[in-house]
């Protein structure tokens, strides 16, 4: 990582970072995922590399949290139900202080804490394990609910891909969330419209999404912010906090596999590994980007 962006992390790890700061270290958490997934010869790197400026501005500028202590019962909390792009969370959480960044490489070989899906016994900093797409919703329900049981302010993040929606237990738990309207329960498409092995209109077309949560009762965005942007999403955190109607809903348009070129967008790139031709082609673009982003910090 960069000297510059170094710094960064050690000056201002535990203060909200701007735009600017957000968007120079998405492209070097991709970077580094890019080169794990690489490494690892396994991982998913398509839904990993759309989700990069959300988790990132997620954790460097939203969320409650201390690395030195991860259960803190007042913390917020963040559910990846999209579980399979696990080395964008852990990418993150190491450079959050949560563990050291020299674990990374160890992604999914055996006995290492970074499990192909993130295990909440096994890696500090993660608040449920995740596998089987679909429950994180449900849980996130619990979690919230516990929390204004306790008399807690926490808030709690669920981050979904559409694979998540296509499974009916996300819909039972969109209407068990309608009706008892958890407090600060926040739920995030991670909107990049492919798939394991197509498009989500090939495969089950969901539009007009938003529609069809203010139909079932939730607190919609008034638009769809890109989730690869990371000015857009602090808008969106203002709109978070713009009033007290649960639960909210927030869908992030964004690219699968962004950053190189001929792999966004594509189905073939969601669990592909990373061979040695499409790495060292990719990878000149990625460094290019985050050259860029570092530029204008």
């Amino acid at each position: 990582m960069d000297a510059k962006l170094t710094s960064l992390l050690s000056e201002k790890r535990d203060t909200p970072m701007s735009a600017k700061e957000l968007a120079a270290l998405a492209a070097a958490f991709r970077l580094t995922m890019f080169d794990v997934l690489h490494g690892r010869q396994t991982g998913h790197w398509g839904g990993s590399s759309s989700a990069a400026e959300l988790t990132t501005a997620l954790y460097f500028n939203r969320m409650n949290i201390d690395p030195a202590n991860p259960r803190k019962e007042d913390r917020d909390r963040f559910i990846l139900s999209k579980g399979h792009a696990s080395v964008n969370l852990y990418t993150v959480l190491a450079n959050r202080g949560f563990f050291p960044t020299e674990d990374l490489p160890g992604f999914r070989t055996l006995g290492s804490h970074l499990q192909g899906h993130p295990c909440m016994f096994k890696t500090p900093g993660v608040d449920m394990s995740t596998g089987a797409l679909g429950h994180g919703l449900s849980i996130g329900i619990g979690m919230s609910l516990a929390a204004q049981m306790s008399g807690h302010k926490s808030w709690t993040y669920v981050m979904s891909g559409e694979g998540c929606l296509d499974e009916g237990q996300t819909w039972e738990a969109v209407m068990l969330a309608a009706k008892y309207k958890p407090a600060r329960l926040v739920y995030m498409i991670d909107y990049n419209k492919v798939q394991l092995d197509g498009t989500s209109t090939e495969i089950m077309p969901l539009d007009p999404l938003a529609d069809k949560f203010k139909a079932f009762g939730w607190n919609v965005a008034p638009k769809a912010y890109n989730g690869n942007n990371t000015q857009d999403i602090l808008d969106s955190f203002d709109w978070m906090d713009s009033d007290d109607v649960w639960p909210k809903l927030v869908i992030y348009d964004t690219i699968k596999g962004k950053g190189v070129s001929f792999m966004e967008g594509k189905s073939a790139w969601h669990g592909a590994p990373i061979d040695e031709k499409s790495y060292a082609s990719g990878r000149p673009e990625l460094e290019t980007d985050l050259k860029n982003k570092e530029a204008a910090l």
